[in-house]
């Protein structure tokens, strides 16, 4: 497994998500669409809190789209 590369610009932007709590919506490879704000994030994949604060781990293959909401 490589490194996790922190300067790579879409590993910065979604540290900036997680630092300022944003809300956003991810549309996954299935068509499905899950919002909440990022938790954590790490090589392979990416933890979303839902509304009810749930933890839903994305795999970053699955993801189609990412984007704030709001």
């Amino acid at each position: 497994m490589s490194e996790f590369e922190t300067g790579l610009p879409s590993i910065r932007l979604i540290q900036s998500y997680i630092k300022d709590k944003q809300q956003v919506e991810i549309k996954l490879l299935t068509g499905d669409l899950v919002a909440g704000r990022i938790f954590w994030q790490d090589n392979s994949c990416i933890c979303l809190l839902d509304p009810s604060e749930t933890q839903i781990l994305i795999s970053r293959p699955a993801i189609a789209y990412l984007k704030p909401n709001g």
